[in-house]
């Protein structure tokens, strides 16, 4: 794997991706779609200790999700992008938001997630699993990363 590296828009916070994401979600919720300002979010799951940063020191802002679940979303403390988000309280799992990456095209979804809010004129790629809501990882996820996903809860 090429180096994935990525950052803020100001380029004051540079990070690298240490391996492959474990999973690459696009993410259709309200939640998603109220944070980012968009239709959606693509986010690489990934290994918080295989988030290197490279320079900067992003801020948690910790946000209300319909849930009630625990989300931060860490942000450039200069132009505020957000870079990534830690769910649920989990701080050692990162969502890396798959378009600060310098290469963006690198990584394309794994899934598609709560497509029940999913606005109506977003079409979805034939091939690529969908999901109503969330889904079950164990009958999704290749090997490998249930394996990298096991090391990390247990």
């Amino acid at each position: 794997m090429d180096a994935l590296q990525g950052g803020c828009a100001c380029g004051a916070l540079r990070y690298q991706l240490q391996s492959e994401p474990m999973f690459v979600h696009c993410c259709h919720c309200l939640d998603c779609q109220r944070q980012t300002g968009s239709a959606f979010v693509l986010n690489a799951l990934i290994e918080t200790d295989r988030v290197v940063i490279l320079t900067g020191e992003p801020q948690p802002v910790s946000v209300p999700t319909d849930s009630g679940r625990p989300h931060r979303i860490f942000r450039c403390p200069g132009c505020q992008v957000a870079v990534w988000s830690e769910y649920g309280g989990r701080a050692q799992l990162r969502f890396v938001r798959v378009g600060t990456l310098d290469r963006p095209a690198a990584l394309s979804p794994d899934v598609h997630i709560y497509v029940r809010s999913k606005l109506p004129w977003v079409r979805l790629p034939d091939g690529v699993a969908a999901f109503e809501a969330y889904y079950d990882a164990k009958s999704v996820w290749p090997a490998a990363s249930l394996a990298r996903r096991r090391a990390l809860f247990g």
